[in-house]
C-alpha cells in the first residue's frame, strides 16, 4: 500500500450506502430466517479472506452489522488498507443469530467489492514501483458508489482523478469532435477553456496523435492525455512535451502494459478497470453457535 494519506470515507455516505444496500434486501423481511430461528441464538459470524488481497470495506461492513442490529457486538476488525494473507478473520461479530444472517450478504457484498478494487490497484501500484508515476481511477465507476469505490482505490496506493464533472477541465474527444465542426482546433479548445472555466481549474486535453499534442502545447494546456497510443507513441510525445505540461497516458492499460507506459515517461496513468472491472475479491462468512449461551424469547 502507499504511504499517501488516504481521504476519511464521510460517516453519512458509508450510512447512505448501507441504508440503500439493505433497503434492497430486505425490503420484505427475511422469511427464511424468521422460519428457522424463531428465538435469539446467540452466535458469532467471521468474514474469512480467502485470498491475499487489499483490504477495504471493514468500516462499511460495520456499519452494515450495526444498522441491523444495534446490539450487535464487533469483537475483532482489520484495518482497511491492510494487506491479507489466506484464512485471515478480518471481521468478526457476536449477537443474535438472525441479525447476523439478516446483515451478511449486504456486508460481504461490499467488502468484496471495494477489497477487489483496491486490490487491483495496488497490483498496478506495484507493477510501476521505481518509477515517478501515479494510478489514477476514472469516473468509471458504480452508480451511486463513486465515493466508496474512490476511496477503495485510495487504501491501493492510487490517486483520484475528478469525483465530478465539476472538478476539473478534461477536454475530450466528443467535445473536440463537436469543436472541430465549428472551425475550433485543439489549441483553441483550450484557449476556450482556459478563458470560460472557473479560475484556477488546471486545463487538461485528450490527444490521440502527435499533432494533436502539438496544438495542446500551443493552446498552453497543463496536462495532456495521451489516449489509446502505444508505449513507443508514447515516448515520442513525452520528448515533444518536454515537459512543458504533465503527461496523463489512458486506453486499454493493462497490468501487463502498465511498467512499459510508466518506463516511456507518463506522469499519470488512468485506469477505469480499477472501480469498472475489478474481480470480487474472495471472501465469505462463517457462522456458529455460542455453545451454552441460549438469549432470550422475542
Amino acid at each position: 500500500m502507499s504511504t499517501q494519506t488516504i481521504t476519511p470515507l464521510n460517516s453519512q455516505t458509508i450510512r447512505n450506502a448501507v441504508q440503500l444496500a439493505l433497503a434492497e434486501d430486505l425490503a420484505c423481511g427475511d422469511v427464511t430466517t424468521s422460519a428457522l430461528f424463531p428465538r435469539n441464538i446467540p452466535a458469532e459470524a467471521a468474514i474469512v479472506a480467502h485470498q491475499p488481497m487489499t483490504l477495504a470495506g471493514i468500516a462499511v461492513a460495520r456499519e452494515v452489522f450495526l444498522a441491523v442490529d444495534p446490539s450487535l457486538r464487533i469483537t475483532k476488525t482489520v484495518k482497511d488498507g491492510t494487506t491479507v494473507k489466506p484464512d485471515t478473520k478480518v471481521l468478526v461479530v457476536r449477537g443474535d443469530v438472525r441479525s447476523l444472517l439478516m446483515a451478511e450478504r449486504v456486508a460481504v457484498n461490499f467488502l468484496q467489492q471495494l477489497s477487489g478494487i483496491a486490490t487491483l490497484t495496488a497490483q498496478f501500484c506495484a507493477a510501476v514501483r521505481g518509477y515517478s508515476t501515479r494510478i489514477l481511477d476514472t469516473r468509471k465507476t458504480t452508480p451511486g458508489l463513486r465515493a466508496l469505490e474512490k476511496w477503495a482505490v485510495q487504501l491501493g496506493g492510487g490517486k483520484n482523478h475528478r469525483f465530478s464533472l465539476g472538478d476539473g477541465v478534461l477536454i475530450k474527444d466528443n467535445h473536440l469532435a463537436v469543436l472541430r465542426s465549428t472551425g475550433v482546433d485543439v489549441a483553441g479548445a483550450c484557449r476556450l477553456a482556459r478563458a470560460n472555466a472557473p479560475h484556477g481549474l488546471r486545463i487538461e486535453v485528450e490527444a490521440k496523435t502527435l499533432q494533436e499534442v502539438k496544438e495542446a502545447l500551443a493552446g498552453k494546456a497543463d496536462i495532456i492525455l495521451l489516449d489509446n497510443m502505444s508505449p513507443a507513441l508514447v515516448r515520442q510525445a513525452v520528448a515533444l512535451i518536454k515537459q512543458r505540461a504533465l503527461v496523463e497516458v489512458s486506453g486499454g492499460t493493462t497490468l501487463q502494459t502498465v511498467a512499459a507506459m510508466a518506463q516511456a515517461g507518463a506522469d499519470y496513468i488512468s485506469v477505469g478497470a480499477l472501480t469498472h472491472s475489478a474481480p470480487a475479491a474472495n471472501l465469505s462468512m462463517d457462522l456458529s453457535a455460542q455453545r451454552g449461551r441460549r438469549g432470550p424469547a422475542r
